[in-house]
């Protein structure tokens, strides 16, 4: 299973932000959204990702002034992207090396999904309980 099996279909819009977007404005937009990361773009390319954790580093190291900083300088970069064409496990295995939890979908330098942690768990599960009911109907006919 590809990425980009994974992600057709949706219809949600990607929240992003841009570079020159205040700190401030991101933290409320991920609060209204209630997510924890989203792509920061810059000339409509992922210029890197802002999550709760880069509010956390930056309040310990700045204190209340990273509220007016730009994205541009406090987000996590380069971002760690993949390809549509990454299989779910490879995006597995390098979110749980990087320790990372969302990862922007890229193609031609351009952002064309987002998938979390989540969504890739949630898929080896599904697989798994699939696997394992097709094991139980398999044993039980023979």
């Amino acid at each position: 299973m590809t990425i980009a099996r994974l992600i057709e279909g949706r219809d949600a819009a990607i929240v992003t932000c841009n570079t020159e977007t205040l700190v401030r404005e991101a933290i409320a937009l991920l609060a209204e959204r209630r997510i924890g990361a989203m792509p920061v773009l810059e000339n409509g390319k992922v210029a890197g990702i802002f999550s709760e954790r880069d509010v956390i580093y930056q309040l310990q190291a700045q204190g209340p002034a990273m509220l007016e900083a730009k994205l541009g300088t406090v987000m996590t970069s380069p971002a760690v992207t993949v390809d549509p064409e990454t299989s779910v496990l490879a995006a597995l295995s390098l979110m749980t090396r990087r320790r990372i939890r969302h990862l922007p979908v890229v193609r031609d330098d351009q952002m064309v999904g987002l998938v979390s942690i989540g969504d890739l768990v949630k898929y080896r599960i599904e697989r798994i309980e699939s696997e394992a009911e097709a094991m139980r109907a398999y044993i039980q006919t023979a």
